[in-house]
Formats: C-alpha cells, sequence, structure tokens
C-alpha cells in the first residue's frame, strides 16, 4: 500500500491514490529470454547490450534505500551495474505501462503496489522458479498470494504492512484513569479488542484537557480523505463484520450493499458523527493526518499502518515516544480482518535481461532484513522473528497475529480496480462519513456503480 512520500523517511501506506486508469497489455513474453537457466550470469552478459541492471523505484521510498545500499555489493558479486531509477509512486506505474506498450526493455526490475497486479499481469515474468517450498513457507501470511494473478507468482514479496492498534500507554496504565473508565463502563480499561470496546474507549478519552471548551484530545480517528486509505480502513471493518470475498462475489458482481460493508460504514460513521471521538475534519485526513495528531499527543489510539510504532517511539518525531504500545487489529462480530498492503519486485517481460533480473530478485530477498531497518516491516518470517524480539520493534508480533487472522484478506484482482476505488468506494465512503446518505443508501449507489464498471 502507498506511504504518502513525506513519511517514508520519518515513520506508508497509507494512501493508494492512482491517477491513471489501470488497463491491462497485451505481452510481449514471448520475445524475451525466458528459456534460459535463471543462474547464467554469463550468458545472459553475452547477450545483452552492457553489464548494467536497471531498476524503478519509488523515489525516497524503502525500495530505493535497499537498491541504494546494495547495489555495490550485487555488482561485486556479477559484475552488473545496478542503476536505479526514481520516480514519484504513480510514477512507478506509468513508467511501466508505457514501457511494456513501447516494448523497448527499459526497466528488467521493478518494485510495485500490490495494488498494479491486475493492470501489469500480462507483461510479468512469472518467478514460480524462485518461489521453492523453502522460500515460500518463510513468508508471512497471504504475501505470496498477494502476488499471485491466474495461478502464477509474479512478484517477489520485499515487505507488507497492515493496520493495527496502537495506543497510548501512559494513559492505558493511569490507575486514575482506569478507576474513572470502569466505573463509567462496568470493565477494565485496556487496549480494546473488539467494535464496542474501541468505541467506548474513544468516547471516554476525547475530552477538552485544558478548559478552553474545545475538544483538544480525541480517542481515535477516522480515515476519510479523498483516496484509497479510507477505502482500504473501510474493508477492514468490513471483514471483520464478515465480508469474504471482499468487494465483489465469483460472478463479479459487487457486494459492497450488503450486510458486513453497511456495518462496516455504520461503524465508523458512528465514531464520528454520534460519538465526536475522532476529529471533525476526517474527510481531510488520512494515515499520515493522522499519525501525526497521535505523536503531538493528541490522539489517545489509533488503527494504523504497523510501522508507525516505529516513529511514534522516536523522540525526534513524537512527543509520546515510550508511551506507545501495539495490539492486534480489533475484531468484528466475524473476528480480526486486515487488507494487507505488500510490496513486490517483479520483471517486465519486455526486459531483455530477465536471467540476470532473475538473480537480483534472489540477491534482494536474501537482503530482506534491509527493509525491515528502513521502514519496519519486511516479508519473511525468519526476518519478522529476529527483529520481533527487540522492543523497536514491539509492533511486529501485532501486525503476524494481525496478518495470520482469520479474516484477513488481499483485495480482489480486477483490471478496474482503480476506477472502482475512485468512482465509487471513496464517494460513497465520503458521502457517508459527511451524513448527507446513510451507509446504506451510499453504498447501493456504490454497488450500482461497481456493476457498471463490471459491465455487469
Amino acid at each position: 500500500m502507498k506511504v504518502q512520500g513525506k513519511l517514508w523517511s520519518g515513520i506508508l501506506a497509507g494512501c493508494m491514490v492512482l491517477s491513471t486508469v489501470l488497463a491491462g497489455c497485451s505481452s510481449n513474453a514471448d520475445k524475451s529470454e525466458t528459456s534460459k537457466p535463471a543462474e547464467s550470469a554469463k550468458s545472459d552478459t553475452a547477450k545483452s547490450s552492457g553489464k548494467s541492471l536497471t531498476v524503478l523505484v519509488e523515489g525516497g521510498s524503502p525500495a530505493n534505500t535497499v537498491a541504494t545500499q546494495t547495489a555495490e555489493e550485487f555488482k561485486q558479486k556479477t559484475g552488473y551495474e545496478v542503476k536505479i531509477e526514481t520516480v514519484p509512486y504513480i510514477g512507478v506505474y506509468d513508467k511501466l505501462n508505457v514501457e511494456m506498450k513501447a516494448n523497448s526493455g527499459a526497466y528488467d526490475v521493478a518494485t510495485i503496489d500490490i495494488l498494479w497486479f491486475p493492470a501489469l499481469a500480462k507483461n510479468l515474468v512469472a518467478m514460480d522458479d524462485l518461489m521453492t517450498d523453502e522460500v515460500k513457507n518463510d513468508f508471512v501470511p497471504n504475501v505470496v498470494d498477494g502476488g499471485k494473478v491466474n495461478g502464477k507468482i509474479l512478484g517477489m514479496p520485499v515487505w507488507t504492512n497492515s493496520k493495527i492498534l496502537l495506543y497510548r500507554t501512559d494513559l492505558f496504565n493511569d490507575p486514575k484513569e482506569q478507576d474513572a473508565f470502569k466505573a463509567k463502563y462496568g470493565y477494565d480499561l485496556k487496549p480494546p479488542t473488539n467494535w464496542q470496546q474501541y468505541r467506548d474507549v474513544a468516547k471516554f478519552f476525547t475530552r477538552d484537557t485544558n478548559n478552553d471548551g474545545a475538544t483538544d484530545l480525541y480517542g481515535t480517528g477516522v480515515l476519510g480523505m479523498n483516496n484509497g486509505d479510507s477505502v482500504a480502513s473501510w474493508l477492514d471493518h468490513a471483514a471483520q463484520a464478515g465480508a469474504k470475498p471482499l468487494v465483489v462475489g465469483k460472478d463479479n458482481k459487487a457486494l459492497v450493499n450488503s450486510a458486513p460493508y453497511v456495518k462496516a460504514l455504520e461503524f465508523e460513521t458512528k465514531i464520528l458523527r454520534e460519538d465526536k471521538s475522532a476529529p471533525e475534519g476526517a474527510l481531510n485526513m488520512a494515515s499520515s493526518e493522522i499519525s501525526e495528531m497521535f505523536w503531538n499527543g493528541k490522539m489517545a489510539m489509533m488503527l494504523e499502518w504497523a510501522h508507525f510504532f516505529v516513529p511514534s517511539n522516536d523522540p525526534a518525531k513524537s512527543k509520546v515516544a515510550g508511551k506507545v504500545g501495539a495490539a492486534p487489529m480489533i475484531a468484528g462480530e466475524s473476528g480480526v480482518g486486515v487488507v494487507p498492503g505488500p510490496w513486490y519486485q517483479v520483471i517486465p517481460s519486455t526486459s531483455k535481461k530477465q536471467d540476470i533480473a532473475k538473480q537480483y530478485v534472489k540477491f534482494i530477498y536474501e537482503k530482506n532484513e534491509l527493509f525491515m531497518k528502513a521502514l519496519g516491516v519486511a516479508a519473511r518470517k525468519s526476518v519478522f522473528d529476529k527483529y520481533g524480539q527487540k522492543p523497536e520493534y514491539a509492533h511486529l508480533k501485532a501486525l503476524e497475529t494481525t496478518l495470520a487472522a482469520s479474516q484477513t484478506q488481499n483485495r480482489p484482482i480486477l483490471p478496474h480496480w482503480n476506477e472502482i476505488e475512485n468512482e465509487a468506494l471513496v464517494s460513497a465512503i465520503q458521502v457517508a462519513l459527511s451524513g448527507k446518505e446513510t451507509p446504506q443508501e451510499a453504498l447501493n449507489r456504490a454497488a450500482a456503480k461497481i456493476n457498471e464498471i463490471q459491465g455487469k
């Protein structure tokens, strides 16, 4: 999932706005060198135009950091110079899309958001040969399947992420707060594990702390900005309410106006409009805005991307450093569930250096630990296990638990996902959160729009 650019160095994603229509392209795989053995760098060198490999990444991202850190070592191992091209988030997709149509072989490897697989799949090289049982078994749940299209593995995971619960331990562990909460709600104050507890705790901590007549501490936040972050958050709750599969059924007809999706949007709307335990400006808030409020001590808890735990405990970035805990995502009536936000390395089928590109992908797989250091999340279980023992990575256990939950599931693989998200789902969420329509009314319109886009 996309992380807003200003947060890459300080913390994702979490926004996923695509500015172009994601449409599939015709395959040029039959013109590439797919028949050569992946381990033969020398034969690849002889047929390539030069001993270099061009890697496309988002500028300022963990992918850029790791590519830069490892370029010299890869050159020493293989003789290939790694040329790194950086572009803004959506530029990665745009560049790949143009390149695949031109068949110029400009890029040999790229790091992409899971959202782009449906549109790019026809022009990506399968990596099933790299995915031995040993490799697959070392990945956290759901991440391998996220890069699989039509039964073929098209991406090597580099990191995965999801929203979890981050909360202020100084507030939750305060005996006075604990006594007051129990007196009001009849049970002990603790990190909430379900929707009702979450609403109770959020209402309890929403207050005017300096008696100036204005709320200056909110219990939580609601993601309502006009981008994919709000969709991901709402789908988390829909999964918790029992949505499975997500968004559309096997017949590709919309499911978003059915009970789980409506309950999820009602849940968010009640927190914002009925309980008033989230800032009123929710329609202008995504992960960056909410996390900044939390870091500035103006929010008691947030359901946010797990890697936000790291800067939350950095004194240079957070006023609540050392006072932040992490817990798994809350559960609805069907249990814990989220929509993960993984990223992958892929090889365009237009690359003229697919052998050495596969060697590079395997090389970066071995360096997965560097993504943990750069971002605070990775993709391999072994890396999670190693870093999860350290206090500064205490969020990893909560993230692993959340990713392994029964209702956790990837977004549907739909070629028109960009249109569905931007033209149907975002507007429905915003209309409901603003109170202009009920969640049911807003999602009825969204369902009709999705069916129109899908040709149903």
